[in-house]
């Protein structure tokens, strides 16, 4: 199986990667990256291709994959403005996923988060919500939507509001539901690798309490 990965750099696609790599039933890993990636780690399977996700070409051969998983996705923080904030996380994915199923992919899945909704009145469920409905309009044959809430793992930034929350969460894991508790970056990137490789028909989604 052939997979293409977009967004191998953050803490769950780095999670995907390690975990694509290391499965014998993925014989190819192509992964796209805006920037040139160095402390990533080499394998006569993996394929990194350097591009400009804003004039993407359309008929490259390393588009011919099978899956595609999808982890892209900034902060507000990094993004300064919400034009850019929804570049990251809803054009991109969409140009990505568009231009796979145009050469031939059948299956894609994609980490929301928990809360997506169109019709939301915060800035980001409501680009989370957005972009779902957008790639669910392409019609692949298995489409597969994450939607964890707050990811743990060793990120390489310091999000100083998401560790405290998290640590506050664990605290009281045992009183919360399964839903409101921390899902781990390991734990998500793994259910990406078997949704990318089962290619159940349909769309499918995951929740958070899935995660756990």
């Amino acid at each position: 199986m052939k997979l293409l990965l977009v967004g191998a750099t953050g803490l769950v696609g780095s999670h995907v990667l390690k975990l694509a790599l290391n499965d014998q039933r993925i014989s190819r890993v192509v992964v796209l990256s805006r920037s040139a990636i160095t402390k990533i780690e080499t394998d006569p399977k993996l394929d990194i291709i350097q591009v400009d996700f804003d004039d993407l070409p359309s008929s490259a051969e390393w588009w011919q994959v099978d899956s595609v998983i999808c982890t892209l996705g900034t902060t507000m923080r990094k993004a300064k403005t919400k034009t850019q904030f929804r570049r990251v996380d809803y054009d991109y994915p969409l140009a990505v996923a568009t231009i796979a199923k145009q050469q031939g992919a059948s299956s894609f899945v994609l980490n929301s988060s928990m809360g997506a909704n169109p019709s939301s009145r915060l800035f980001y469920n409501q680009v989370k919500g957005d972009i779902e409905a957008a790639i669910t309009k392409i019609n692949y044959q298995s489409l597969t939507i994450l939607r964890p809430g707050l990811i743990e793992g060793q990120r390489n930034e310091k999000r100083l509001g998401e560790q405290i929350m998290i640590n506050f969460l664990k605290v009281f894991s045992g009183l919360l539901p399964k839903s409101m508790q921390p899902n781990l970056a390991q734990n998500i990137a793994q259910q990406m690798i078997e949704a990318a490789i089962e290619q159940k028909k349909g769309i499918t989604f995951i929740r958070s309490k899935q995660l756990i």
